[in-house]
């Protein structure tokens, strides 16, 4: 009884590990019935290593889900060395066409089908009402819940029809908070009807996995963060809602849990509450944690307080959610120059312009880049025009500037561009974007992040977000020039 209660536990699982291989620990435990992996930046590095990777977990076990945080535009994973080749969610929603999101979003699952990813841990179903919130931003489709409903909607029939597993994230809804869940328990106020409708959309769409958020929801739980709360999950994603698939957590060494109720009572706690799968690894991604939460899954179903019949029936569909991948439609060829050319088309008719902002002919700008820290579901990924705008224009002045930066003399008989990240809710972005357009009313601001008002510049280009896709359109609007 104890290996079969440890295999059990095993199966609800889902943890990370650091390298580009997977290490024997972690095969011996896929081969043993562990749920899944999920796959970071420091897991791939190219189309062939991960295809090779995925390949030995699969041959340990085929039914394994093997996930990734694969969104498109800033939060990418299989391509954080050059930037995504699509767009990110809000440059989609700007462009308002659901066809088109589907279509990025089959695109990107064909590329995760044919390097063996079978869960993508997107989209994103998060309103983002709160333009002060730290880590949603440019990876919501907007903050409008009908429009951020139906390209949810999109974006699960597209990942869904590449054969992967699609994830609506964060339920109930992580737009409206000011705090990331990764540093602290954010408290979710405001319209809780209105931030549902990307999830019942999602629902209705036939989504095959929803992941939680540690999120405080006072109207529903005024204690307990949603991924542990049965209210939220039994009662309100289940019940309410009507949704039978696989319940995933985020991370568990977040803040949200790891700094309210703790890593592996949080674990027993989410599992009572309805969660199938837990997710671990993002920053604690050995053996120990493994074992640590299986351990403390089994304790809790040996002391009466976890019913074996509900670890059983959450293992029951995590490996359902493995093997309905399993079966699906394989991507054949290299689906990246597909992704790629729908990515900039789409990138393209995001781009929108306040005032004059094409460089003058043949003239080669400074450029000033104001680089904010990356938080820690982007990660550090290439983005901006650093190296794009000199490409095409050979002579262009780079200037990088950080928080403690100060303004660089600039030659006055040089075009000026700038480019910002969420210069409307970073304050030291807007400090040295006001300093620079004082000196220099004639700059062109360039927006890669979630765009503010105009500032008081000659003229205003906005991205909705920082993907490679996005500095090729940004850079083909400077010009008027096309790749």
């Amino acid at each position: 009884m104890s290996a079969e209660l440890e295999t059990l536990a095993d199966a609800v699982l889902l943890p990370g590990f650091v390298g580009v291989t997977p290490p024997d620990w972690l095969r011996a435990r896929v081969a043993g019935g562990l749920g899944g992996v999920v796959l970071f930046g420091r897991n791939i590095d190219t189309p062939a290593q991960l295809a090779e990777l995925t390949g030995a977990l699969h041959a340990e076990r085929p039914g394994l889900l093997i996930g990734t945080d694969e969104e498109g535009g800033d939060v990418t994973r299989l391509d954080m060395a050059t930037g995504s080749p699509v767009p990110s969610p809000l440059a989609l929603g700007a462009v308002d066409d659901t066809a088109l999101t589907r279509s990025v979003h089959e695109a990107t699952g064909r590329r995760l089908a044919a390097a063996g990813v079978t869960l993508n841990l997107a989209p994103i179903a998060d309103v983002n009402t709160n333009p002060d919130n730290p880590v949603i931003g440019v990876r919501s489709f907007g903050p409008d819940p009908e429009l951020a409903a139906r390209h949810v909607a999109a974006a699960v029939t597209g990942l869904q029809d590449a054969g992967v597993v699609a994830c609506a994230k964060h339920f109930p809804g992580h737009g409206d908070t000011a705090v990331d869940s990764h540093l602290g328990l954010p408290t979710v106020r405001g319209d809780l009807t209105a931030a549902l409708l990307p999830f019942r959309a999602a629902v209705d769409a036939g989504v095959r996995a929803v992941m939680t958020g540690h999120l405080l929801v006072p109207a529903y739980d005024p204690r307990l963060p949603a991924t542990v709360s049965p209210a939220l999950i039994d009662g309100l994603l289940r019940g309410e809602l009507g949704y039978q698939g696989v319940v995933i957590s985020d991370a568990l060494e977040m803040a949200g849990i790891a700094g309210t109720v703790g890593i592996a009572e949080g674990a027993v706690l989410a599992l009572l509450a309805g969660v199938d799968a837990l997710c671990i690894g993002g920053g604690l991604a050995d053996e120990a944690i493994v074992t640590e939460l299986r351990d403390a899954i089994v304790a809790a179903v040996r002391a009466g307080r976890l019913p074996a019949e509900t670890l059983a029936a959450a293992a029951e569909r995590v490996a359902a959610a493995g093997n309905w991948a399993l079966g699906a439609t394989t991507a054949t060829g290299d689906p990246y120059p597909a992704a790629a050319a729908i990515g900039l088309a789409a990138a393209r008719l995001a781009i929108t312009a306040t005032g004059p902002v094409r460089l003058p002919a043949g003239a080669a700008p400074a450029l000033v880049e104001l680089h904010p820290e990356p938080n820690i579901a982007v990660g550090v990924t290439a983005w901006g025009l650093a190296a794009a705008l000199p490409a095409a224009l050979p002579g262009t002045e780079v200037h990088q500037l950080g928080p403690d930066d100060k303004v660089p003399d600039l030659p006055a008989d040089q075009p000026l561009v700038v480019v910002t990240r969420d210069a409307a809710r970073v304050d030291w972005q807007r400090a040295l974007l006001a300093d620079l357009l004082d000196r220099r009313p004639d700059a062109i601001v360039v927006e890669m992040g979630l765009p503010g008002p105009p500032p008081p510049a000659a003229g205003y280009l906005v991205t909705h977000g920082a993907a490679a896709a996005s500095t090729q359109a940004a850079v083909e609007a400077l010009t008027g020039t096309t790749a």
